[in-house]
């Protein structure tokens, strides 16, 4: 009996987990890509778990980390991209920081945030 009632919620899990997380819409996806794009061309270094990487390694780590939320649902919109993948290390838990020429150095959650601003002020 016990066997039955684990089977039965472990299908209840799979079905509400498959209906949570839908794919991105062509919108989502367009501002999550200008969202790596933005990063890779703007000349800023980017921290993560106390290390500096150029904005081009980011942007790759960033596309992995993505493309894994991407497999498992967990990310459509670019909000949620920002918070699951381009804010903190799903290690360490460290938050990443932006160092931008001629700027403070600040919280790479701020950084996105202001550039999705941007993105969508402009009819990204």
């Amino acid at each position: 009996m016990i066997r039955c009632f684990k089977y039965s919620v472990g299908i209840a899990f799979a079905t509400f987990a498959s209906i949570a997380g839908a794919a991105p819409s062509a919108t989502a996806q367009r501002e999550i890509n200008g969202l790596m794009q933005a990063l890779e061309t703007s000349g800023c270094r980017f921290q993560r778990n106390g290390s500096w990487h150029e904005p081009a390694e980011a942007r790759s780590h960033l596309q992995r980390k993505y493309d894994y939320l991407l497999k498992r649902n967990l990310t459509d919109t670019a909000e949620q991209f920002i918070d699951r993948a381009a804010s903190r290390s799903s290690i360490s838990g460290k938050p990443y920081r932006v160092a931008c020429p001629g700027t403070a150095e600040q919280d790479a959650a701020t950084w996105f945030q202001q550039q999705l601003q941007r993105l969508r002020r402009a009819g990204a």
